[in-house]
């Protein structure tokens, strides 16, 4: 799982770092082809997420037993998200056809470009939780909403840290 709930004050980070134009620090990673004034009209960010209603997730496939990944060591050098599996940036999933996050059509999950075990993998998450009752966000293989929603036009906004979850493993 990459991300579930997000607080609200999260996303207001979020709008914060995508509305400053001179912040590019990430830019040859995560949106190399996209030009930061457009993330927003594309839809890869929002104002208000279903992460802040509890009801959409961020995952992948990950292959067992799962490695640990290692964390991002500022200043390295940055890999466009949608490289080859071997060259993008390490996690432990299986290759879904661009990293996670990846702001780029090729992330869109029925992207024609993307073929054979990348787009089986992409189709054995979409309808494993489609059955479960997700619906996914067509610009991006990660992300799934439950429907219906529980609290369709609430957007929390507690804080979670690290301690609050011990003892929830």
């Amino acid at each position: 799982m990459y991300d579930c709930y997000r607080p609200q004050r999260a996303v207001d980070h979020f709008v914060r770092w995508a509305e400053d134009l001179d912040d590019q620090t990430m830019k040859a990673e995560f949106y190399p082809n996209v030009d930061k004034t457009r993330l927003f009209a594309d839809g890869y960010i929002a104002e208000k997420s279903g992460h802040s209603r509890g009801s959409t997730v961020d995952l992948t496939l990950v292959k067992l037993p799962a490695h640990p990944t290692r964390p991002y060591r500022p200043g390295e050098t940055l890999t466009p998200c949608f490289a080859p599996q071997d060259e993008r940036f390490p996690d432990n999933s299986v290759d879904m056809g661009t990293g996670y996050d990846c702001f780029d059509t090729l992330s869109h999950t029925l992207d024609p470009r993307v073929t054979g075990v990348q787009r089986a993998h992409r189709m054995l998450l979409k309808n494993t939780l489609e059955d479960l009752g997700f619906v996914n966000l067509a610009e991006e293989w990660w992300h799934y909403t439950f429907k219906p929603e529980a609290y369709p036009d609430t957007y929390f906004d507690f804080p979670v840290s690290r301690g609050s979850l011990a003892g929830h493993r």
